[in-house]
């Protein structure tokens, strides 16, 4: 049986959207000490575009800090490739959230988050005492500190122990995770584990694995040149290289050959400033 006393959510450093990356004139990302973020960043956009959010199992929070018409929105994971709209020569403030965290001081159920995105000042009345500060502030070191002084003490209080084991257990096996390892691990019926999941996350325990192994798969192109896609599939516990590339297609909307290449050629790596 699950230990409740057990410690709360291990922080987990989530990756970036990689074509909101590849569209930027720069891109910063400060990593967060809180458990429930994974991290900051700013970014400026450079051509406006309809880009896609690939599913993360994250919430963002993300500011535009346009002098004239500035607005902040709450966006939930998406559970494939999904348009975005970022405006050209806006400079953008973000809140990454650990995967599997949803903030406590919004008024929106987990699963009215997922796939959609919220005027935060409409869902959030701590939100709306520092919005204009925020967006006001001439760094990003000092947006951080406004966000981290008001709202991080507001942050937690959502995910129940169960929730925080199936995440952490999520991620340490990149995914490759099934119910009944679940069930095993923590003496729970399957029933119960994807009821407190959901209502917690907004996701069933598959999809937020399914989610995850894309993530990892992700990562690994972004960071491994002479990747074996018949090998990644195993080892991200596909059952052979065809399921893998259908799934990474759907999710990312492009194949593992075209998304790597796509990365390489535009230096992904090198565009991404860690503070």
């Amino acid at each position: 049986m699950l230990n409740l006393c057990s410690p709360p959510l291990r922080q987990h450093t989530a990756y970036e959207q990689p074509w909101f990356v590849l569209n930027s004139s720069r891109y910063s990302v400060v990593p967060s000490d809180h458990p429930a973020i994974s991290h900051f960043y700013a970014f400026d956009v450079a051509d406006s575009a309809d880009l896609l959010a690939v599913p993360d199992g994250c919430v963002d929070i993300v500011f535009d800090c346009d002098a004239t018409r500035p607005s902040v929105r709450i966006c939930g994971t998406p559970l494939e490739a999904q348009r975005v709209q970022l405006l050209q020569g806006h400079h953008y403030f973000g809140v990454r959230f650990s995967p599997g965290v949803i903030p406590g001081f919004i008024n929106v159920m987990a699963e009215d988050l997922t796939e959609q995105e919220w005027d935060l000042l409409e869902v959030s009345a701590f939100a709306q005492r520092i919005f204009e500060s925020i967006v006001q502030a001439p760094q990003l070191q000092e947006q951080m500190k406004l966000f981290n002084d008001y709202l991080i003490p507001r942050l937690m209080g959502r995910t129940s122990k169960l929730t925080a084991m199936v995440i952490q257990q999520a991620l340490a096996h990149r995914g490759d995770l099934r119910i009944q390892q679940l069930e095993h691990l923590s003496g729970y019926t399957s029933r119960s584990i994807h009821r407190q999941f959901s209502q917690d996350t907004g996701l069933s325990p598959k999809t937020f694995c399914r989610i995850i192994r894309c993530q990892a798969a992700l990562e690994t192109l972004n960071t491994q040149r002479d990747v074996s896609f018949s090998e990644l599939a195993l080892d991200l516990g596909f059952s052979d290289q065809s399921h893998f590339l259908r799934d990474f297609k759907k999710l990312v909307s492009t194949t593992p050959c075209e998304y790597q290449r796509t990365m390489l050629r535009n230096a992904y790596n090198e565009r991404i400033s860690f503070a």
